[in-house]
């Protein structure tokens, strides 16, 4: 995998994954930026999030559960001194779906948190404290 920072001026940067997306990064205007993009420590979190969805939606439709929709919330914690890790994260998943079973749901976030997601694998090795929650909610119609 690769990627490409560029240094747009002042502290705003755009990142160019290898896929051709754009990411623009940029601080607050008491760091020297002009709040124009996201910081990067968000995207880690965001990153997280994302890679953990991919797994439970993939996840529930090969357990071929009827699921329309899916969004986590994250909260994180970091320390007090540079650099200024992530400490702790919670994730809490809110699952939409048409008789969703809750054991199959609990399955897919146990398996992502504890086998597939790279990026909780990785911010655990690096002693992050991750925690999962999650409600189930029926779809209409």
């Amino acid at each position: 995998m690769k990627g490409l920072v560029r240094w747009q001026g002042d502290v705003r940067f755009e990142g160019v994954s290898e896929s051709g997306h754009l990411i623009s990064m940029d601080g607050p205007p008491d760091k020297g930026g002009q709040d124009a993009g996201a910081r990067p420590m968000e995207l880690i979190l965001l990153g997280l999030g994302g890679c953990a969805s991919f797994d439970v939606i993939t996840i529930l439709k090969k357990a071929r559960q009827s699921v329309t929709d899916c969004e986590v919330s994250l909260t994180a914690e970091r320390a007090d001194s540079v650099p200024a890790v992530f400490t702790e994260i919670q994730l809490h998943f809110v699952v939409t779906g048409f008789a969703l079973a809750q054991k199959h749901v609990e399955r897919a976030i146990a398996l992502s948190a504890k086998k597939y997601c790279s990026a909780s694998q990785m911010l655990v090795a690096g002693g992050v404290s991750i925690s999962e929650s999650f409600e189930i909610r029926e779809a209409e119609g």
